[in-house]
């Protein structure tokens, strides 16, 4: 790798206490890297020693200011369900980082007019404003994050069960894997200009991931299927947004099936992905 290829500014990580986040934390501190972990409340966050944290929060651009200057390069997570402020974060973004390097979803569809469900329309829409910002841009379009599992952790502790609306089948990717390829195209500048689809190794059904944290645990754990007018009631009355209820619901209802599996993990890595049974043995005690 030749010395102009690489990315030798700070590197500043959004939603660095996040499951993603926190691993891009991680895996860029191991390489040398200087890194500023953005949090809204800084003196909160436990991240490992050697990141420096710092005050922002992505719903108000204002606040970004300070953490901005000097930065080189932006590991982009959005965590909203509209772009409205996107183009505020992304200007603040554009007047002091060269590139960002954005979380996106491999259900993306480039010759779409449309995406199949809300989720993916989001990042679509990202997609295009951050290509329209005048900031070098990588974009790692990730499959299901096994992380995600963390939300049946209750239902799987008390009553072995997970009930909810079903999902079409993906190839799952262990976290680690993206903060992996993430780490890459945080210090290299090769990956400019990039969409990078990640997955995991297997596709999956939701029944298919329980199955496998109860192996994991050691007790029988099944999926069942819940009609989704009756998981909309149950998820309102946990206390989810609504806008969040009605994204997830529309997900589940529209998503097509995606035998999609791609090598690029390893291609860019050098080590294989991560099996969602690994993640699952290493997470078992939260499911126990």
């Amino acid at each position: 790798m030749a010395a102009a290829d690489l990315i030798m500014g700070e590197i500043i990580v959004t939603g660095a206490t996040g499951n993603v986040g926190r691993q891009v934390v991680v895996q860029l501190l191991a390489t040398g890297a200087a890194v500023r972990a953005l949090a809204r409340d800084p003196a909160s966050a436990e991240l490992p020693a050697g990141a420096t944290l710092v005050g922002g929060d992505l719903a108000q651009p204002h606040s970004l200011e300070g953490a901005l200057v000097g930065s080189d390069t932006v590991f982009l997570i959005w965590p909203f369900l509209t772009t409205e402020g996107a183009p505020a974060v992304l200007k603040a973004i554009a007047q002091h980082a060269r590139r960002i390097v954005y979380l996106s979803s491999s259900g993306v569809n480039d010759d779409a007019g449309r995406q199949t469900d809300p989720i993916n329309q989001l990042h679509a829409d990202m997609e295009l404003l951050i290509e329209g910002s005048g900031v070098e841009w990588t974009f790692l379009r990730s499959n299901t994050i096994a992380s995600n599992a963390r939300g049946w952790a209750e239902q799987i502790r008390t009553t072995h069960v997970v009930r909810g609306p079903d999902m079409a089948a993906t190839a799952v990717i262990h976290e680690r894997d993206v903060a992996a390829v993430a780490a890459h195209a945080l210090t290299d500048d090769r990956h400019a200009g990039m969409k990078h689809v990640l997955t995991g190794p297997q596709v999956l059904s939701r029944a298919e991931q329980v199955h496998a944290i109860g192996e994991a645990i050691g007790h029988p754990t099944h999926f069942e299927k819940v009609p989704v007018e009756i998981a909309r009631q149950r998820m309102l009355a946990d206390g989810r947004p609504p806008a969040l209820v009605e994204a997830l619901l529309a997900s589940a209802d529209t998503r097509p099936e995606s035998n999609l599996i791609t090598s690029t993990v390893e291609e860019i890595t050098g080590a294989p992905a991560r099996t969602f049974r690994s993640w699952a043995e290493e997470h078992a005690d939260g499911f126990r």
